[in-house]
């Protein structure tokens, strides 16, 4: 690897894929900065305090993505000129995970009668919702052609993480996956799906990439698992602490807006 030559490479995945932890170890493991950018969880205590993701409008959804895709370009920014990088997740995802909230509802993590009280509420604005997210990838589609040299996805090998605080279902993370995977192929980037233990995502991805191992897989693993803990730990605190029990008016209420 060169400056003249630089690697990119997005770490892709579906919710509970184990991305962060990969992408956190192989850049722990080979020196290569890691895009740090805020997660959705976090993002959400900033942008709507006490809001529970499966009560979020589409408004609110809307800002939510935006912000999160602000997020990812600035940290992408403040790495380029050192020209290398890894990133967890990367633009598509936030877009790919409006396009399937077009297709099964808008809150999918929430309960049949609060889903069927938002679709009910949300048939007029169905047409410009779908001008939204037509437009929203025209824009990731160039962002992740320009700026994205390789591409690892991993595949959906482990349960759903029951935290509490997962916004969605689990045919919400097979249609996401399939969805993101397929837009990345036709992105014609180079493209490679890598399983396994964390420990073989690693050496594997790194061996893919044709990067240095400069700390044992196994160490590196440890290492980001213990910090991505730590660092969750803290925000299901803050978002725990925000959140109120709603009323049945208010939860009523957050069903039948859109």
């Amino acid at each position: 690897m060169s400056d003249t030559n630089p690697v990119r490479a997005v770490i892709s995945g579906t919710y509970s894929t184990g991305k962060t932890t990969t992408a956190t170890a192989l850049s722990i493991a080979t020196g290569l900065p890691l895009i740090n950018a805020l997660s959705a969880r976090e993002i959400l205590t900033d942008l709507y305090p006490g809001r529970r993701f499966q009560d979020m409008s589409a408004e609110e959804l809307m800002a939510l993505g935006l912000r999160r895709f602000e997020e990812r370009c600035r940290a992408e920014a403040e790495l380029l000129f050192r020209g290398s990088f890894i990133s967890d997740g990367s633009v598509l995802n936030e877009w790919i995970y409006a396009t399937v909230r077009r297709k099964i509802g808008i809150n999918p993590g929430a309960p049949f009668w609060h889903q069927l009280l938002k679709a009910i509420a949300g048939i007029p604005f169905a047409p410009f919702f779908g001008i939204y997210t037509r437009a929203f990838g025209d824009i990731v589609r160039l962002h992740a052609a320009t700026y994205y040299t390789h591409v690892v996805h991993l595949p959906i090998e482990f349960p759903m993480d029951t935290d509490g605080h997962r916004p969605v279902s689990e045919r919400y993370r097979q249609i996401s996956d399939r969805d993101i995977m397929a837009e990345f192929d036709n992105l014609m980037i180079p493209f490679t799906v890598i399983g396994g233990p964390q420990e073989h995502r690693v050496e594997a991805i790194a061996d893919h990439l044709g990067l240095p191992i400069l700390l044992p897989p196994d160490v590196a693993v440890r290492h980001a698992t213990a910090a991505i803990a730590a660092s969750r730990e803290a925000v299901a605190r803050r978002i725990i602490e925000q959140q109120r029990p709603p009323t049945l008016a208010g939860r009523l209420r957050l069903a039948t807006r859109f």
